[in-house]
């Protein structure tokens, strides 16, 4: 990958082409995002956009023609947060930014592609009443509902997902190039600020309250905090000289703990907002 960045960063021509050529490809869409996120981070946004511009054209086909919105939505989401992490400095903003348009997505995507969500729909609830054809019948109307509800949630929440690996991948590309550790230690070191982790909770809350997809929300709020909270542990582990498997550990923790461990990753990244705990801890010393 190494090399893929550095001939990207020999030219616009050079970019443009590995954008526009990974972005028409299945599947490998996310190369052209992330080589538009790196164009961005590095020479600017304005040069960033021009080569997004041309990675749009067959993600715009794809959206059209193939009906599947995921290229699209991708390379816009990494556009946007990299040209806000670019102009602020800020993985807090950056991903905020991307929860509201991943909002807006869970909106727009109903809309703009009826008959997709219809048949995703209906497959669902085909598959929920075969697999429990009582608690389906108990559901009633309310089924089909929760279940479009739900695929909404997923469709965005994935193109958010999707959008802040790329745009994290492309930052780390740059840092492979031109500072070599350096988004290591960015990472360690994300913290939501006290406002945007309220920000976050609020969207969470009151989206919920004004009659939001809750699930789409709980994405577009959620996923920032879990983030922090990720990188909180990284950052105790690497403060207190740990080893690596105490990171594998953490990460076979959240696969078997799931929802619970979740919960409590949202509440410390935002307990660490107000508290820095990264800050109050001693770093590890040679005599340990």
């Amino acid at each position: 990958m190494r090399a893929l960045a550095q001939f990207v960063m020999r030219g616009p021509l050079q970019a443009g082409g590995v954008a526009v050529v990974a972005t028409a490809i299945p599947l490998v869409f996310w190369v052209g995002a992330a080589v538009v996120g790196l164009v961005i981070l590095r020479l600017g946004i304005s040069q960033g956009l021009n080569i997004g511009l041309w990675a749009l054209l067959p993600a715009l086909g794809w959206a059209w023609l193939g009906q599947n919105p995921m290229a699209l939505a991708v390379v816009l989401q990494v556009m946007l947060m990299a040209s806000v992490l670019r102009v602020t400095l800020s993985w807090d903003r950056a991903l905020l930014s991307g929860s509201f348009l991943a909002i807006a997505m869970g909106l727009l995507v109903p809309m703009l592609y009826p008959e997709l969500i219809d048949t995703l729909v209906q497959m669902g609830v085909q598959v929920y009443q075969n697999y429990d054809p009582e608690m389906a019948q108990s559901f009633g109307d309310s089924l089909e509902r929760a279940i479009r509800q739900t695929m909404t949630a997923s469709m965005a929440g994935t193109y958010l997902l999707a959008g802040v690996g790329m745009t994290m991948l492309a930052r780390s590309w740059q840092a492979g190039l031109y500072n070599p550790g350096g988004f290591q230690k960015e990472f360690h070191a994300l913290r939501m600020s006290p406002a945007l982790a309220g920000i976050c909770v609020a969207v969470m809350v009151v989206g919920t309250v004004i009659g939001l997809n809750p699930m789409l929300v709980a994405w577009a709020g959620g996923l920032p905090l879990f983030l922090a909270g990720v990188a909180l542990v990284h950052g105790v582990v690497g403060l207190k000289g740990l080893g690596g498997q105490w990171l594998v550990a953490f990460y076979l923790a959240l696969v078997f703990l799931g929802p619970s461990l979740l919960f409590v990753l949202l509440v410390l990244a935002f307990v660490d907002s107000w508290l820095d705990i990264r800050g109050r801890i001693k770093p590890a010393g040679p005599a340990e």
